[in-house]
């Protein structure tokens, strides 16, 4: 029985991998990678493995999640070095719970290797610190989710001192900015989009909540930082900024699903 290794690929740049990563591709004897990772890492990977792609296509899944973990499983039996290769950090939004629950009943052995997660890479890209003494204290990691599998936002936990990650947004932006208003968000609140952090086709597009709605959208994979943070001038914006004390906010919006 072979070792399965759920590895984060990191947000698109290969020299970004960490270096068991980067050893574990080049060893691997077959190798299961979402959409979401680039070309330049699925190009590390060893030239005779066998490169399975399980990923989303325009919203369609080529695979269901029983069918991977059961693959997974199957390959474990057959390979020695067995890789789940996942954008970013295999442990944020990646449904590694699922993964690592069916190897664990199945009595697979597996390992998780980090990754930067999507949000850093964004972070990264536009130069901001999502933890900057002088406007945020907290981060809170989100998707904006249409669907019931979406968890509902706790809006109440959203304060001034808040920077919200928001993973895939979508395409609709003024459905987003919505979303933003009705959680309370003041208009002009900073927010930068990010699409393809840290690979070849990286933009990144400042912006507020009032301008979200009307801004052309960028290329999946993207991504939104929110809040004071996201600001070119962040010594322009003051303590005062935010309109309400968290106390009133959590109060008088509901959690939207």
């Amino acid at each position: 029985m072979g070792k399965v290794y759920l590895v984060g690929a990191g947000p698109g740049d290969p020299e970004l991998l960490t270096v068991k990563a980067t050893r574990l591709l080049s060893r691997a004897g077959i190798v299961f990678h979402d959409s979401l990772v680039s070309r330049e890492v699925l190009g590390l990977i060893a030239r005779d493995a066998e490169v399975i792609d399980v990923g989303k296509r325009s919203g369609h899944k080529l695979l269901t999640q029983e069918e991977i973990n059961s693959l997974l499983v199957s390959a474990a039996a057959n390979h020695e070095i067995v890789v789940r290769l996942k954008g970013g950090d295999p442990l944020v939004f990646g449904r590694a719970g699922e993964e690592i629950e069916a190897l664990r009943n199945a009595g697979v052995e597996f390992e998780i290797v980090p990754g930067i997660t999507a949000a850093l890479g964004a972070a990264a890209a536009a130069g901001i610190s999502l933890t900057d003494r002088r406007a945020a204290s907290q981060i809170v990691i989100s998707t904006f989710s249409r669907g019931t599998e979406g968890a509902s936002m706790d809006w109440g936990a959203i304060t001034s001192t808040t920077t919200l990650a928001l993973y895939m947004p979508g395409p609709d932006y003024a459905e987003v900015a919505h979303r933003l208003r009705e959680g309370g968000l003041p208009d002009d609140l900073p927010c930068v989009i990010v699409s393809n952090a840290t690979g070849v086709e990286q933009q990144i597009r400042w912006t507020s909540v009032a301008r979200l709605g009307h801004e052309e959208r960028l290329p999946a994979p993207a991504l939104m930082i929110v809040g004071r943070v996201a600001s070119q001038k962040l010594q322009e914006i003051s303590k005062e900024f935010w309109r309400g004390e968290p106390s009133e906010r959590q109060t008088r919006h509901t959690v939207v699903s």
